[in-house]
């Protein structure tokens, strides 16, 4: 705006600047702009157009200016446009409410003229209204007959806009306008409001609003249609021609009403109840209609029906009625009175009918005679109808004893008539009853069957036979049965004691109103019908005279009594038989007894036995005697359990009263229940032990009390548990030569003879000693003992529970110090110029602790002096310590160094040379280890190394070979190595030395010469090829030679040998040119191809060797050549940790080992040179490589 208010100009300053820049070209307005108006959406066009323009041009809107460029960036609908020179015009699209504003049209100073501005036109932007609604204040739908307000809003519009209301085409007057704000500034909403009255006639008719302005040459409009709720018409009823109806038809029945919104809810009543609301509406038509299907029934007689129709605005039902008549039979024709009678017996009957519409008449009828009545009594009876009553009287003699006696009911002038019927019975009194028994003089066993009959003959109806004993009712006999004219009824008894003189009597009875009766008696012999033992005594002790009598109940004849208990009988006292029950005589009885334990829970019995009948009656006392606890002969007095286990101690204890305490000691001490849940008392007063220990073992004393005393015993409980095994000495330490006592003591139950064993824990086989046992203890003795014992020996005890328990005792062998000695240890090698460090080793085998000095030139080193420095190492018998000399000087530190090493036992030493690095030292103790027919395996002691690593190599060369061929040993540091590809039967002279980076040493022992002979080919291998080829190496052997034992098979000219790694093919062989002087040659000339590679592994990994002429003696990089042959070798591996070792930077590569550096665990008094020789010699196919791409490049070497 600073920059705007540098050129535009206020109105007052205008003229004098014109009048000033006149002169000068001044600029002025040709067309100013004017106010405009324009709709919505219109296009506007303010016009400017100025004379002379020099100055910038543009337009402002509210003071804001739009920019200069024609196009004026920012507003997409703004553009300045004008074809000639000067127009200016603002043209605005899409005309909006925004654009709503004052405008002016400047032109900027300029060097000619002064700034000047336009009048400020306005434009107006009119917005027709958008499309109206409706508000209404009740929701449709209307109810016809009530008023009803209703607004039409027409929104956003400028101006406002006027509204005009339709009501199915007639215009709505009297309406109310308002007018409020828009939904933006300077829009109008325009409100008007009509009250109407809502007529049936205005249902599905539209109410319109139009709504219109200045803006809009056609009005907006929108339209509603009303729903108007009005009643139904009054229904009408089709179906029913007449009101009076048969019972039992079935009307169908339609009700159906006419107009109403909704269409009309029709419902169908009866008496005021409902019978169906179900109806159908038909809208086509506008009318609703309901089907009743009603069955009709005598209770439907004067019953009221209507149909009702309704809807939600109807103020009350509209409803017709229809009253129906119905016509009825009686349901049911009822005879009342008794029909039965005694002979010459008077009877009333009556006969009634239920209620009918029309009433009926009623007439008898005694078979085929009718009889006389009474007038017929009627009355109102249900649904309307009349019922009707009927008497008659009549005495009924024999003979109308079955006849049949009718009711009948009819109505003539309907036609009706039913009738109901029954048979009249007539009672009359038995003839005759007898009875057919065993004669009463006879007498007769009791507990046999007797079967008495009854018979009766004549009477209405048959007689009913009952039996009677000494006058008391039998239920108990057989149902009664009929024949022709007479009845019998049949009594089964099962004579017993009273039956003896009872008297049976059977009475024939009817309905005739008479009894007459038959008699019959017995003569019955029984045993005694009761027995009972009582005593005086209420209670009984052990050590007690119990006296008790036996009552012999009533018998016929008088029965003889007798005692039992147990297996004894016994006669006791009897008295003066009595007459007693059913005509027999008791007899009493009395026994005496010394009472015991024994007797409790016993039953006395007591016996009558009658002797007319040889069988009796018994009856029995059980003994309830008193007595302290007992315990039985069959408790246990020890129990046997195994560790772990659940013991159970019984106790088998007897007692009366049984309620018996017992109190468990076990060691003295009182085991409480619920103290320990480790015992558990059972319900017998056994204990039960869970988890036995054998601290449980021991004797538990059972003290056992009831109401009568006290008593005791003990039971042993003997646990068994595995052994518990500990050593009585670990570690045992002995000396060499000695004698070791190894010594484990068991904890077991039982201990049994040979339940020890002591095992070498050891990887070799060492004499075990003897073994003794003592009790729970095993001794092992090992006489001379030697360093091979020392170790872990582990002793076992078992006796059969559980698993078996072991110790491990650790024998410990003391000796004194012995060091690792040899070449490669008697010199170290190191510059002299003071810029290395020398290591110096010492290795010592030793027990108890070994400890190093240290002399230089035979005295004791100072080892304060910063230029050396000690580093101990310990671990078990070994020890190692190294010496750093820093900063080595040749002057002061060639010299010799001694190592002692010294403890308890005594000391060795070893003399170590501290010299330039040089070449090596020659290889000594060149020797054969075995020979084949094609191979000679070769082994030797490595000389020192001059202070590098080194390698060795064989020269060999046949008894008809005018050339040496060499062959490098791999691994680097192997100290055997087997020869492969040789001639059977051919002697061969073979040789070994070694290099490093500075040079090599003589051939070892003293340039010696080895000759071998190879053995004949087996008969079973074909003869090789008639070919001079040159032999081949293999790796170092570390199986058995052939001699002892070992399996070798030759396919190919191949040696197959157990290895994992992989086996390099391409071994370089070179051929000597100058025999004479091999030991000094230089010249050697490729055999197989110039500039061959010969690789070294970086790990373990082992490539197949072959041997190589001579050529340069140095080590040089090129290509692999393709291998003619393929050799498997023998892995050379030693039991040791491969180490790769810092090395120089020379020619050899790093991964060659130093001997010095190699651990060692065997016997280091004869160097590490052998251990090839003693691994297995099983042998394994091995897939070999072919060519030099086949080989990693990590993995290809340095050429030989």
């Amino acid at each position: 705006m600073a920059f705007l208010s540098a050129w535009i100009l206020s109105p007052s300053t205008l003229p004098f600047l014109c009048l000033i820049w006149g002169m000068q070209a001044q600029q002025a307005f040709r067309t100013e702009p004017r106010n405009l108006t324009v709709w919505m959406g219109a296009t506007a066009v303010l016009k400017c157009e100025v004379l002379r323009p020099s100055g910038t041009v543009q337009w402002v809107k509210d003071g804001l200016a739009l920019g200069s460029d024609r196009s004026l960036p920012g507003y997409s609908r703004y553009s300045m446009t004008g074809k000639l020179k000067g127009q200016y015009n603002l043209r605005i699209e899409n005309a909006q409410l925004e654009d709503e504003s004052i405008y002016e049209c400047q032109a900027g100073q300029s060097e000619s003229s002064d700034a000047i501005i336009s009048n400020a036109a306005w434009v107006t932007v009119l917005i027709p209204p958008s499309k109206p609604y409706f508000i209404v204040d009740v929701a449709i739908p209307w109810v016809a007959g009530n008023k009803y307000s209703i607004t039409c809003v027409a929104p956003d519009a400028k101006p406002e806009a006027e509204i005009t209301i339709f009501k199915d085409g007639v215009e709505l007057t009297g309406a109310e306008s308002s007018t409020m704000s828009g939904s933006k500034d300077k829009l109008q909403n325009t409100h008007a409001k009509v009250t109407f009255t809502a007529l049936t006639s205005d249902h599905g008719r539209e109410m319109v609003c139009q709504a219109t302005n200045s803006a809009n040459a056609k009005p907006v409009v929108t339209t509603m249609t009303m729903n108007v709720n009005f009643p139904p018409q009054l229904p009408v009823i089709r179906g029913l021609s007449k009101d009076e109806v048969q019972a039992g038809t079935t009307l169908v029945l339609e009700c159906e009403s006419q107009s109403g919104n909704p269409l009309a809810s029709l419902r169908w009543t009866k008496n005021g109840e409902i019978l169906s609301t179900t109806w159908e509406e038909d809208t086509a038509s506008q009318k609703a209609k309901s089907v009743l299907k009603l069955k009709i029934t005598p209770a439907d007689n004067q019953a009221e029906l209507c149909c009702e129709s309704f809807n939600m605005v109807s103020l009350s039902p509209l409803s017709v009625t229809r009253v129906i008549t119905v016509f009825f039979e009686p349901a049911e024709l009822t005879l009342v009175g008794s029909l039965e009678a005694i002979e010459g017996q008077e009877l009333t009957l009556s006969c009634h009918t239920s209620s009918s519409n029309p009433p009926v008449d009623i007439r008898w009828w005694l078979g085929h005679k009718e009889l006389n009545s009474t007038s017929p009594y009627r009355e109102e009876g249900e649904y309307g109808g009349m019922t009707t009553i009927s008497n008659t009287t009549h005495q009924f003699s024999r003979e109308d004893n079955g006849l049949t006696l009718t009711c009948e009911a009819f109505n003539k002038g309907t036609h009706f008539s039913k009738i109901q019927t029954a048979t009249i019975i007539v009672y009359y009194p038995p003839q005759k009853v007898w009875i057919v028994a065993p004669p009463e003089h006879i007498p007769l066993r009791a507990g046999i069957t007797v079967t008495l009959v009854c018979h009766s003959n004549g009477g209405n109806p048959a007689a009913t036979l009952t039996w009677f004993k000494n006058s008391k009712a039998l239920p108990n006999a057989k149902r009664q049965t009929s024949s022709g004219m007479g009845v019998a009824r049949e009594l089964v008894l099962v004579l017993a004691a009273s039956d003896n003189m009872a008297t049976y009597r059977c009475d024939a009875t009817n309905e005739g109103g008479k009894t007459i009766s038959a008699h019959t008696k017995f003569q019955v012999h029984f045993t005694a019908v009761n027995m009972k033992i009582t005593t005086k005594q209420e209670v009984l002790r052990r050590g007690d005279v119990l006296k008790l009598e036996c009552l012999s109940g009533s018998s016929n004849p008088k029965a003889i009594t007798s005692w039992n208990l147990d297996t004894f009988s016994f006669r006791g006292d009897e008295e003066a038989a009595q007459k007693d029950l059913y005509g027999g005589v008791s007899v009493t009885s009395t026994l005496s007894l010394n009472l015991s334990s024994q007797h409790h829970n016993k039953k006395v019995i007591c016996h009558a036995y009658n002797p007319e009948l040889a069988e009796g009656t018994k009856t029995f006392y059980q003994l309830d005697v008193l007595y302290p606890p007992e315990f039985s002969s069959d408790q246990p007095t020890e129990i046997q359990v195994v560790e772990d286990d659940v013991a159970t101690i019984p106790l088998m204890v007897s007692a009366n009263p049984e309620e018996v305490s017992c109190i468990w000691r076990h060691h003295r001490e009182m085991l409480v229940k619920g103290e320990d849940l480790h015992y558990h008392w059972l319900d017998d007063h056994s204990l039960e032990i869970k988890n036995v220990t054998k601290k449980d073992a021991g004797v538990y004393i059972i003290e056992c009390e009831n109401g009568e005393g006290v008593n005791k015993t003990s039971v042993t409980l003997d646990v068994h548990y595995a052994p518990r095994v500990k050593a009585e000495k670990d570690p045992v330490f002995v000396n060499l030569g000695g004698i070791a006592d190894l010594i484990c003591v068991a904890d077991a139950n039982p201990i049994i003879p040979g339940m020890f064993s002591w095992k070498w824990l050891g990887e070799e086989e060492v004499g075990m000693g003897e073994e003794t046992q003592e009790d729970e203890s095993s001794l092992l003795t090992i006489r001379d003992v030697t360093r091979a014992h020392a170790g872990l020996y582990q002793c076992t005890a078992d006796n059969g529970i559980a698993l078996p328990a072991s110790v491990n005792v650790r024998l410990v062998v003391k000796f004194k110090p012995k060091l690792q000695k040899g070449p490669q240890w008697r010199k170290v090698a190191s510059r002299g110029d003071g810029t290395t460090t020398a290591e110096l080793v010492c290795h010592a085998e030793g027990y108890p602790r070994v400890d190093f000095i240290w002399e230089k030139k035979g005295v004791l080193m100072d080892l304060a002096n910063p230029r050396y420095e000690e580093k101990t190492m310990r671990e078990g018998y070994f020890h190692t310590s190294t010496l750093q000399v820093i900063n080595v000087s040749s002057s002061l530190d060639y010299v010799d160094f001694s190592c002692i090493a010294s403890n308890s036992l005594g000391e060795d030493k070893l003399d170590i040379q501290l010299v330039s690095t040089n070449h090596p030292d020659p290889p000594s103790s060149f020797s054969q280890v075995s020979v084949t027919h094609d191979s000679v395996t070769l082994e030797w002691i490595p000389g020192f190394n001059g202070g590098l690593q080194q390698i060795f190599r064989i020269r060999y060369r046949g008894n008809q070979s005018v050339s040496f061929l060499y062959v490098d040993v791999f691994p680097p540091d192997a100290a055997n190595f087997t020869v492969s590809g040789l001639q059977p039967a051919t002697t061969y002279n073979f040789s070994v030395n070694a290099l490093n980076a500075i040079g090599e040493s003589d051939y070892a022992d003293n340039n010696a010469i080895l000759t071998i002979t190879t053995k004949e080919r087996p008969q079973l291998e074909k003869d090789p090829p008639e070919e001079d080829e040159p032999a081949g190496a293999g790796g170092s052997d570390v199986g058995k030679n052939e001699e002892d034992g070992s399996s070798q098979s030759t396919v190919g000219n191949s040696n197959k040998y157990e290895s994992r790694e992989q086996i390099n093919t391409a071994a370089q062989r070179t051929l000597l040119i100058d025999s004479g002087s091999e030991t000094n040659s230089n010249v050697y000339e490729s055999y197989v191809a110039k500039n061959s590679h010969y690789y070294y592994p970086t790990d373990d990994y082992k490539p197949y060797l072959s041997p190589h002429p001579e050529e340069r003696r140095g080590l040089d990089v090129s290509h692999l050549p393709v291998n003619s042959e393929n050799h498997l070798y023998d892995e050379v591996k030693d039991g040791g940790v491969f180490q790769d070792t810092a090395s120089s930077s020379h020619l050899f590569p790093q991964f060659l080992s130093d001997h010095r550096l190699t651990p060692q665990r065997k016997d280091w008094g004869s160097a590490t040179y052998a251990q090839g020789t003693e691994h297995s010699a099983q042998f394994v196919d091995v897939q070999q490589p072919q060519t030099d791409y086949e080989l990693p490049f990590e993995l290809r070497g340095e050429l030989v």
